[in-house]
């Protein structure tokens, strides 16, 4: 795996948890704002509007340089919307990069033609 590779799964991986949270708060603000006077929604639809947006981007980037299937594409922009599904996201690509690395060590120490 080459740097840029490694750069977009990491980006990727380190906002995915980040949106999960902020979706999961933005459901959270949307039940308080019918049952009480608190209105955090505007703010809270900006900013997972934002980092939904970051992730879309960085998904886009990070399946153009890894050439994933289309069903593994599919998997982790389907993780995006729903609401918990950043955080299984961020623990399968942070395995992908972990499986990389022992890849290339191995390659490297010659133990494995891989």
């Amino acid at each position: 795996m080459d740097i840029k590779t490694a750069t977009a799964l990491r980006r990727l991986r380190l906002v995915s948890a980040p949106e999960a949270v902020s979706f999961l708060l933005l459901l959270v603000c949307s039940v308080l704002k019918r049952t009480t006077d608190f209105n955090a929604v505007p703010v809270m639809g900006a900013v997972h509007g934002v980092l939904f947006i970051l992730y879309v981007l960085f998904w886009a980037d990070a399946w153009n340089r890894t050439k994933w299937s289309k069903q593994t594409a599919a998997l982790y922009f389907v993780l995006s919307v729903l609401p918990t599904g950043g955080f299984f996201a961020e623990r399968k690509l942070k395995r992908e990069a972990e499986d990389a690395v022992i890849a290339s060590r191995a390659r490297r120490e010659g133990t494995v033609n891989a």
